[in-house]
């Protein structure tokens, strides 16, 4: 499965070109027109996660589009995201009912301001909500299926589910997996942050959409043709040839030949 490639090339040549696509657009460049940019704007980590996690729940269609949203959905956090998050009254709650960006409106974000609360009451960090779950023994998988029953054990609209992917039902999780990207991953060159120190890269999926199926499935990296959470199973453990210390790092290549280079 996934290892089409080995028809047309080796395996120094495949990786020589990942790498090379992954040298080319992993730079600061690169963040000024990808939705990454937002959590970039704070210093506080858990500004930089609420703000990242919000950012990518909406990171869908166009990147300019994206930005500017969640740009204004922060403006009306008072670019305090934890501060919002945590002390906000109702006339500020209020402001954030009057957001939406596509299918995700004002309830949808009410609700997901609701179940960050309900983290940061508990919890320093997200990613201790997690630790905590890979100390018990649970998988990678297993700690971000039981993350999103967490964010909504409280009362919630149930139209908001479907802005938080469901991976236990198949839900290829794009936006989960690149905002695990952001906070895990620590490779020095400025675009991820590698905030979550006691996660490793190494069990990261790959995120995966419409671009990066098809690039992937014209390289011969991947076989199925749903871009679900099969696909991302199988995309990452072809990846992990390459690199299984960081194997989603190939996600700047495969963004880069399809978004930007029209691959």
């Amino acid at each position: 499965m996934g290892d089409s490639w080995k028809k047309k090339f080796s395996y120094d040549e495949m990786k020589d070109f990942l790498e090379l696509k992954y040298e080319q657009f992993n730079n600061p460049s690169f963040i000024k027109c990808d939705p990454v940019s937002v959590p970039h704007q704070y210093e506080l980590k858990q500004d930089i996660e609420i703000s990242g996690f919000l950012t990518a729940t909406i990171a869908w269609g166009r990147r300019d589009l994206i930005i500017n949203s969640a740009n204004r959905l922060m403006d009306l956090m008072g670019q305090s995201p934890l501060d919002f998050i945590l002390n906000s009254n109702e006339k500020g709650l209020d402001k954030v009912s009057d957001f939406y960006y596509r299918t995700f409106n004002g309830t949808d974000c009410r609700t997901f301001i609701d179940g960050l609360r309900n983290i940061y009451t508990c919890f320093d960090s997200m990613e201790d909500v997690l630790k905590g779950y890979i100390e018990k023994g649970s998988s990678w998988k297993e700690a971000i299926i039981r993350l999103r029953k967490d964010f909504f054990s409280m009362p919630h609209r149930h139209r908001a589910l479907k802005h938080f992917a469901d991976i236990s039902k198949g839900a290829a999780g794009k936006r989960l997996n690149m905002f695990f990207r952001w906070m895990v991953r620590d490779d020095g060159r400025g675009v991820d942050f590698g905030l979550w120190k006691s996660i490793d890269k190494s069990v990261l999926y790959i995120p995966l959409d419409y671009h990066t199926g098809n690039t992937s499935r014209a390289l011969g990296l991947l076989t199925r043709k749903q871009d679900d959470w099969k696909a991302v199973e199988e995309l990452t453990s072809v990846l992990r040839q390459f690199d299984h210390r960081d194997p989603v790092k190939y996600d700047f290549s495969l963004f880069g030949l399809g978004i930007i280079e029209k691959f």
